[in-house]
């Protein structure tokens, strides 16, 4: 059994799935309106915070909204 190929075709397997995954994302709403949710998300979000005080976690989650943030963004250059 050859791994490389098997490497390969697993590789392939899991891509397709994320494709089917963005494919299911993009089918609820345009890659636009996803971008303009994560703001609003994220501007509630920060509201919240000045009232809760203090997380820990406040730069990794910037850094996971700013990730989805630019993956959508793409998504939306590709689809033009």
């Amino acid at each position: 059994m050859n791994t490389n190929t098997h490497t390969s075709q697993s590789s392939d397997l899991r891509l397709l799935a994320y494709g089917q995954e963005v494919e299911e994302l993009l089918a609820v709403s345009s890659p636009a309106a996803w971008t303009n949710d994560l703001w609003m998300i994220y501007s509630d979000f920060m509201a919240f915070q000045k009232e809760a005080g203090h997380n820990p976690r406040m730069h990794d989650i910037f850094l996971s909204f700013r990730e989805l943030l630019f993956f959508f963004q793409r998504l939306e250059k590709i689809g033009k």
